[in-house]
């Protein structure tokens, strides 16, 4: 396929992806390994049919389907699906901005999770994180927001998630802890040469992302890089970058915060726009401008947390779906296995062993 698949003129796509909300620095990495293979930078964006200095400006930024088409067009020239993994392995934590400095000063691994958490928009749209906890763990799952090429989506997953494991491992190395890199494709050629970098890699995955498993205590464990001055410095960078950003998409971000399960159900757009101080038209109109819907945001929810309850609960699988509102059984595993590749019952089973 060429960088036409990934078109700006195309509808198929929300206005936000044709924004410039991407950090330049993963790109232009991305073509700084694959040169390094032989591949010119100048051959790659006029693969992506990109200005030849679109990588130029060190604090430049792209949209999202430009970058979309500079990986389009790695992986067309190179043919390496190691790429992610090498570009992962160079990206410092200073490469993320300021909520990479804010997670240098933070004070324990815990306080780490809530700066991803809070602050994770900042570097980009394009892919959420979801932390869900395991059995003596966590799981930092990325899901993209957009319906991406199998190739595409783990070359930038596999780049995303040996920079986070990089980069905990640099912050927490006194911290008793074991990482696992998730990936949903298969081992991709040539992995071998990586392997002993990275930490233990599991390939043929439901879900892609960083597991993070050790003692409760963990979180808690005082880290050595800790600066409170300079970790107050971070977050206020981040909190004018953040102020900055489209005001429509805090309505996405307030929204994705507020749907959570309260008694039998999650908040109805009504409630959701009177708590917002909206009308539900205007509501329901700046999540559209948006590329997003109630109905998606509420369909994360309920990815969510049916794999909080599956993990972390003796729920039977009914009441599960009964929870999430799904009134028969059958639609709640149809949807499931749409969002995973496995049934409930597979899925816990699976988990629980992992």
């Amino acid at each position: 396929m060429s960088a036409s698949e990934f078109s700006s003129a195309s509808p198929a796509y929300p206005a936000w992806a044709r924004q410039a909300s991407q950090a330049v620095t993963y790109p232009r990495m991305f073509a700084e390994v694959v040169q390094q293979q032989g591949v010119a930078r100048a051959q790659i964006l006029r693969q992506a049919g990109l200005p030849a200095d679109a990588l130029d400006d060190p604090s430049g930024r792209l949209s999202l389907l430009d970058t979309l088409r500079v990986l389009r067009a790695v992986h067309t020239l190179s043919g390496d699906m190691t790429t992610g993994f090498q570009t992962g392995l160079r990206l410092p934590l200073t490469a993320h901005g300021s909520l990479g400095y804010a997670v240098m000063c933070a004070a324990t691994p815990r306080e780490v999770t809530e700066l991803l958490q809070r602050f994770w928009h900042l570097r980009g749209r394009g892919v959420l994180l979801m932390m869900t906890e395991l059995d003596q763990g966590l799981l930092f799952e990325l899901i993209p927001e957009l319906p991406l090429p199998a190739e595409i989506r783990d070359l930038l997953f596999s780049s995303t998630l040996a920079s986070m494991a990089s980069g905990m491992g640099f912050v927490m190395p006194t911290v008793a802890m074991r990482r696992e890199i998730w990936m949903q494709g298969p081992e991709p050629v040539g992995f071998e040469a990586w392997r002993d970098s990275l930490p233990a890699v599991r390939f043929d995955m439901p879900r892609s992302g960083l597991a993070v498993y050790g003692p409760r205590a963990w979180l808690d464990e005082p880290l050595p890089t800790a600066n409170p001055e300079a970790l107050a410095q971070a977050i206020a960078h981040c909190e004018r970058e953040s102020n900055l950003q489209d005001a429509g998409d805090d309505v996405v971000r307030q929204t994705r915060a507020a749907i959570t399960l309260g008694g039998e159900s999650y908040p109805s757009p009504q409630q959701l726009a009177e708590a917002l101080h909206l009308t539900t038209r205007t509501f329901r109109r700046r999540l559209q401008d948006q590329g997003h819907s109630y109905k998606s945001l509420l369909e994360e929810a309920r990815r969510r947390d049916s794999c909080q309850l599956l993990a972390n609960s003796d729920l039977e699988i009914q009441r599960v779906g009964e929870l999430l509102g799904y009134r028969e059984p059958a639609n709640f595993t149809r949807v499931f296995k749409l969002w995973t590749g496995l049934t409930p019952s597979e899925w816990r089973r699976r988990h629980r062993r992992s």
